[in-house]
């Protein structure tokens, strides 16, 4: 329909205190992690991520208020909708339907104002009572932006969430930030390396083909092309079948 797609997203708080995770070490040399540290403030990460395109677009901040968060809101999907082509001007009710059909069957739908520019962005967003604020929808609104808020407990609905944990995971694992600063320089150098080649997020995917291929899978009899849709009770080995009897036994 030619509309974009963005999710949003505040990852954190990231502490300044060791960070657990894999790392390569020589052998007979593993990582350690000092016994003591200082807890120096938390750093978070304001993140907007396009699924479609894999782009992440993310700020690191010591803290984030309405302040800091609508400001930082306003100047990213400015820009984001300077690069987007022109829209195509649809007759008035026909607009008007479109921006209500996002608010189908939805229990507290918004109230949209009389006068509706034409719809050229949804924005994934969840509950927090910052990006309800009337100043805030009100802009977007007048932007052709429609917020889309997660149920409760849905957040898993917001493929921002999914590609912060990867961002967090990559800059921080085995990390041990002495600073907040640091924690934001180790984020937004991450993101800059992963929008060097970004993957594109969909509904689906590889782990849906693998769920599908499960479901259907074929069982192949003695190695051979011959297979059944359901598998056989396998014979217990000589080993397994004296395990199973001591057990029994006992």
């Amino acid at each position: 329909m030619g509309i974009a797609v963005w999710t949003q997203d505040e990852a954190g708080p990231f502490q300044t205190v060791p960070c657990a995770g894999n790392s390569w070490q020589e052998d007979g040399r593993p990582a350690r992690q000092p016994h003591e540290y200082v807890r120096d403030g938390t750093a978070k990460m304001l993140t907007l991520f396009h699924p479609s395109s894999g782009e992440v677009r993310a700020r690191g901040v010591t803290s984030c208020p309405n302040l800091v968060l609508h400001a930082w809101l306003k100047e990213e999907l400015s820009a984001i909708l300077a690069t987007m082509s022109p829209p195509v001007v649809l007759e008035r009710s026909a607009n008007g339907e479109l921006w209500k059909s996002w608010q189908q069957d939805l229990q507290w739908p918004i109230t949209l104002p009389a006068q509706l520019p034409t719809l050229r962005m949804l924005i994934v967003l969840d509950n927090l009572a910052g990006h309800k604020t009337p100043e805030m929808v009100l802009w977007m609104f007048s932007r052709g932006i429609m917020p889309l808020y997660t149920p409760l407990s849905g957040s898993w609905l917001n493929m921002c969430e999914s590609v912060q944990r990867i961002i967090k995971r990559r800059a921080l694992e085995c990390q041990h930030p002495q600073t907040t600063d640091e924690i934001i320089n180790l984020l937004e150098a991450t993101v800059r390396g992963w929008n060097r080649e970004p993957t594109p997020f969909e509904w689906g995917g590889k782990r849906a083909a693998r769920r599908e291929r499960s479901r259907q899978r074929r069982h192949a009899l003695g190695g051979s092309g011959a297979c059944v849709r359901r598998p056989l009770r396998q014979r217990l080995t000589i080993t397994q079948q004296w395990q199973q009897a001591c057990q029994t036994t006992h």
